[in-house]
């Protein structure tokens, strides 16, 4: 109950936007953390590898198509009963970008996935998700996000409300790129390469499992992970190299199959939760990761 209470406060505080003047074309990431075990003294080494693309393709002044696609792998123990287990989230990112006019953009964006350990592959491993989100752009320094991303999961159907902000200073030496409550980048040029900042990651999905303990069970993860950082830019600040040390709280409840809650908003479950979770809560930890980012000015 602390850590939901602890992800829901940070939930209620990026996905896909174009209001910067630059556009992270590939990122990669890794980072590793040891997360206890909050009924016994037994641990489990956490990897977690992401890999995001895109593709935006102008077609008009007003239209954008987006294209993309996201690859994550996490490994870990689900319990000390069985061995590790990697979760694989692959997702395809369809969509396009429209200017409305008066300064307004729309970003509709479809993400189908497929979830699980990729084990018997079935229709508990497929989900489909979906993002809208609206951006008024006020000057060249700031714009604000309103929107909203639903996805269907194995635990139910979760509904995240999104609001983010682009800022960047007079200077251009400090700019705030955040879709909360997803994920957020602040960020201080110390250097005309060298920078400084902070970082938000945040995620609630889950993945079918199909081996090990046979068919019929599912993952739910909850996650935060907030750090801080330092970035060097290479070829002209085309690609960024960014060394992070932060916290994270993610968890990974194991359920069984049909054991669901319906709707969830953020982290509260609309009907309430009597679920049998089967696993125990894992305890936050410290990580380090490393993030490279080929990154193009627009």
């Amino acid at each position: 109950m602390t850590k939901k209470i602890t992800l829901l406060a940070f939930l209620i505080f990026g996905t896909m936007s174009y209001a910067q003047d630059y556009l992270d074309v590939v990122k990669a990431t890794y980072h590793s953390a040891t997360l206890g075990n909050v009924d016994n003294d037994e641990e489990t080494d956490v990897g977690n590898a992401n890999v995001e693309v895109y593709f935006p393709l102008p077609l008009t002044s007003d239209i954008t198509l987006i294209s993309g696609f996201t690859y994550e792998n996490t490994r870990l123990s689900l319990n000390n009963s069985i061995s590790r287990t990697n979760l694989i989230m692959t997702r395809l990112n369809l969509g396009v970008k429209l200017d409305h006019g008066n300064k307004w953009s729309g970003t509709y964006v479809a993400l189908p996935k497929f979830a699980s350990d990729f084990n018997n592959i079935g229709d508990n491993d497929f989900q489909m998700g979906g993002l809208a989100l609206l951006e008024k752009r006020y000057s060249s320094k700031y714009s604000l996000k309103f929107g909203t991303y639903v996805s269907s999961e194995n635990f139910g159907t979760t509904v995240t409300p999104l609001i983010g902000l682009w800022y960047k200073s007079k200077n251009k030496k400090f700019y705030i790129n955040a879709t909360l409550p997803i994920r957020a980048d602040a960020n201080y040029s110390v250097t005309d390469h060298f920078s400084v900042g902070g970082n938000l990651l945040t995620s609630v999905k889950s993945y079918n499992i199909a081996s090990q303990l046979g068919d019929g069970f599912y993952v739910q993860e909850e996650s935060i992970r907030f750090s801080a950082f330092a970035a060097y830019g290479l070829l002209d600040d085309s690609l960024i190299v960014r060394a992070r040390v932060g916290f994270d709280t993610t968890d990974y409840g194991l359920y069984a199959q049909g054991d669901d809650v319906g709707v969830q908003v953020l982290t509260f479950q609309v009907g309430g939760d009597d679920r049998t979770r089967l696993n125990s809560e894992f305890e936050a930890a410290p990580f380090v990761g490393l993030d490279l980012i080929f990154r193009t000015g627009l």
